[in-house]
């Protein structure tokens, strides 16, 4: 049988972009491990191994990602920020995220302080991708106010435990991946997964509650169509 001639990124390849694609997805989309993923493949005819599974997700997670970030309507200009303890490999580290006011994940950072100086290391990331917002909301941890007084103090800070549920619940989804992949090995694989996963998060969970079942359907093959463009893209790269 011949082999199929891949192009782009995914060139030299034995396993088409579908296939490639479809791992990818399968494996940030639901909390699988990379042997579920090896399975869901075997089971459609598709033998592959859960190492070459981890070799496409670490390389073309990172595009996809790439492209969902370069693609992305312009944020609200209300952000929602909360950070969340990481224990990693015997040591604690600090989940920073940053949402926007309709619930999509603007950015995360791995860090190993919840102080001022990991506050400004943040909000200097945020302003550089999206430019200052409006207001931002946070808890009562006083390291963002102080980060905030020196970086922006024009922008609107409000600080209160309910008015941050946004950012707190989207913390939900990093601990159904990190109790299916053990938890994290190092605070780099946590930055590299959760950055991809949050971004590719975004495309395919609509907030189903606030949709009725027509447009959720709608939403969702809006998605897929998203994912199959961004597999063209990276294949004419």
């Amino acid at each position: 049988m011949t082999k199929p001639k891949q192009s782009g990124a995914f060139l030299g390849y034995r396993f088409s972009p579908e296939i490639i694609a479809y791992a990818v997805w399968a494996y940030h989309r639901f909390p699988m491990s990379l042997r579920d993923v090896e399975d869901l493949l075997a089971a459609r005819g598709i033998i592959v191994s859960h190492e070459t599974i981890r070799a496409w997700v670490a390389k073309f997670g990172s595009q996809y990602a790439k492209v969902i970030r370069r693609d992305r309507p312009k944020v609200a200009d209300k952000w929602h920020l909360d950070e969340v303890v990481l224990p990693t490999n015997g040591k604690k580290y600090w989940l920073w995220r940053a949402v926007d006011s309709n619930g999509d994940v603007l950015d995360i950072l791995v860090q190993s302080r919840r102080n001022k100086r990991a506050a400004d290391r943040f909000f200097r990331e945020l302003f550089k991708t999206f430019g200052a917002p409006r207001v931002v909301v946070t808890d009562k941890l006083r390291s963002y106010g102080a980060a905030l007084k020196d970086l922006a103090p024009g922008i609107e800070h409000r600080s209160h435990k309910r008015l941050n549920n946004r950012s707190e619940g989207s913390h939900r989804p990093t601990r159904r991946r990190e109790k299916c992949m053990g938890r994290f090995k190092s605070p780099r694989q946590a930055q590299q997964f959760l950055s991809v996963h949050d971004q590719i998060q975004n495309v395919f969970r609509p907030r189903r509650h606030t949709l009725s079942a027509a447009c959720y359907r709608q939403s969702r093959a809006d998605a897929h169509w998203i994912w199959d463009d961004i597999t063209r893209v990276l294949k004419a790269a």
